[in-house]
């Protein structure tokens, strides 16, 4: 924090064990998409508009219909209950424009709908063609197109989510997004069982009972949020009725987008910003010792779509954002009103996290980001602390026996295939299900510029397994860092990067001069014994 004005440089490990007033994980923003799933084939809409409403003739034209009667419900809903109608201009920041519609609401303490904004948007709907039977008589085929059609955000504040907003397309089969925000629940849950806190911007700073704010914050799950979803659904004026949701016509939900934070609340804010710029600079270049990205670490071949990069950006308040990219998610940390660190896991696919999307894999996805959030934290505390005692790297570095006779083979520090390979578990050190013995032999690959077979891969994870770096994942073909594995792997790697390749390139121009005169004079001082020894220069 202060290393520019003292001598002595304070590491993560120093603030984090003596300096935390508060550690909470909680659920932060949440996206659903609404759908409806007996409405997402052609036939299903054939079965719908024939089978279920009874028209002799499944004809488009009743998707205009239906789409009417919403909007005259809509405009007559909000015209009843005496509800603001915004129109939502092309640029608009969706949420300022509501926020005074959503403070009024909240100032009644009543559950309520805000406002109802009016948007143009880009939906996936049905659409289409007509033919002719062989008779002449009309028929149509229908097919799924983005066409841009009316949206009503339903923006409301609820008595245990607080603010939040249904949206709901007006054009057949009507799919939906809603939108909670995990803190807010929090708060109000809070609140409602006496436990005294001061709120953070989007979080808390200080709590008088941690541990029964983080049971809360564990309490939000699919049950809690789908209760929430079907009682709105419930209130709001909606395509189809009581009638259609009988017949298994309504909306389910899935994960659009999810956040899952970690708050650590600094007791010296004075020292945060500092403390979290010296915190990113120092980690930067973990798990890319000779490129310029740090690989999240799921299943990564040379036609894996997405991105897998890290990105530091400066924000509009001057902090700075560190943002590790994989496929479609990311992890985000920075520093939060100048007090906190956040550390938030962005899922905006599922799938990058082996879950299903369905809302009711929510608990499993929430555990899987969640170690993604102490994974880049465990990283960090390792490399600002990765002293090794003796036995430890002794036991790395130096064959072994075991008492059954079984060899243990040696990780000997220097050697450029050990160094590959612990620069490779590097890249895996935000793994959320592990590695492969493929992936990571393209790792390595990479990292030697030159080949490495299949066989030279399956003897490095043997001796990794035998050394305790690595464990198997149960029924899987997958691995994953242990404790000293992590320790190990940032060991070798900051001590070859940041401390063996610069003083080997010491006598290089770009090396710092003050460095590049005590090089000179130990040479010639060696060069003087070396003379007076009678030991000339070999030719």
């Amino acid at each position: 924090m202060e290393a520019v004005m003292t001598g002595h440089v304070v590491t993560v490990n120093e603030v984090l064990d003596g300096h935390v007033a508060l550690d909470i994980q909680c659920l932060d923003r949440v996206y659903l998409n609404a759908y409806v799933p007996k409405l997402q084939t052609s036939s299903q809409v054939v079965a719908f508009l024939s089978g279920h409403l009874g028209f002799p003739f499944p004809s488009p034209a009743l998707f205009n219909q239906i789409g009417q009667r919403f909007r005259r419900a809509v405009a007559s809903y909000a015209e009843a209950n005496d509800i603001p109608w915004i129109k939502f201009g092309k640029d608009d920041d969706k949420l300022a424009v509501m926020r005074p519609h959503l403070a009024r609401q909240a100032a009644t303490g009543r559950s309520g709908v805000a406002a109802v904004g009016v948007a143009q948007e880009f939906q996936r709907v049905w659409a289409a063609l007509e033919g002719t039977t062989s008779t002449g008589t009309p028929r149509w085929s229908f097919y799924k197109a983005d066409r841009r059609v009316t949206c009503y955000y339903f923006y409301l504040w609820d008595d245990d989510f607080g603010p939040a907003f249904v949206k709901v397309c007006a054009y057949f089969p009507y799919p939906g997004k809603i939108w909670i925000n995990g803190h807010e629940w929090a708060k109000r849950q809070a609140s409602k069982a006496g436990i005294g806190f001061t709120e953070l911007s989007n979080g808390f700073a200080a709590c008088d009972q941690p541990q029964a704010l983080q049971d809360i914050c564990d309490r939000l799950g699919p049950g809690t949020i789908n209760v929430f979803v079907q009682r709105w659904l419930a209130r709001l004026p909606l395509p189809f009725g009581e009638a259609d949701r009988d017949a298994s016509y309504w909306w389910e939900t899935s994960m659009r987008q999810v956040e899952v934070s970690r708050t650590i609340v600094f007791d010296a804010p004075r020292h945060a910003r500092g403390f979290f710029e010296a915190l990113i600079a120092d980690n930067l270049d973990l798990g890319r010792p000779h490129n310029v990205e740090i690989i999240f670490g799921r299943r990564i071949r040379r036609d894996t779509l997405g991105t897998f990069r890290t990105a530091i950006d400066r924000r509009d308040n001057g902090g700075v954002l560190l943002n590790v990219f994989y496929r479609h998610s990311r992890i985000k940390q920075y520093l939060k009103d100048g007090r906190a660190m956040r550390i938030e896991t962005v899922i905006n696919t599922p799938r990058d996290l082996g879950c299903q999307a369905r809302l009711h894999n929510l608990d499993d996805l929430q555990t899987k980001a969640r170690a993604c959030n102490r994974r880049i934290l465990d990283a960090e505390r390792v490399g600002q602390g990765c002293v090794l005692a003796s036995p430890a790297f002794e036991r790395i570095a130096h064959p072994t026996v075991d008492p059954a006779g079984g060899r243990t083979p040696a990780l000997r520090f220097g050697d450029p295939r050990v160094m590959a390979l612990t620069g490779a578990l590097c890249h895996t050190l935000l793994a959320a299900t592990g590695f492969t013995n493929k992936n990571l032999r393209v790792l390595i690959a990479g990292l030697l510029g030159s080949d490495y077979r299949p066989n030279q891969m399956t003897y490095d994870l043997r001796r990794l397994r035998l050394n305790g770096l690595i464990r198997r994942l149960p029924r899987s073909n997958r691995y994953m860092l242990t404790d000293d594995g992590i320790r190990i792997a940032i060991f070798y790697t900051k001590i070859y990067n940041r401390l063996l390749i610069p003083l080997t390139a010491a006598d290089q121009p770009q090396a710092p001069p003050a460095l590049r005169t005590a090089l000179a004079t130990v040479t010639r001082h060696v060069d003087d014994y070396a003379t007076r020894a009678r030991l000339p220069h070999a030719a």
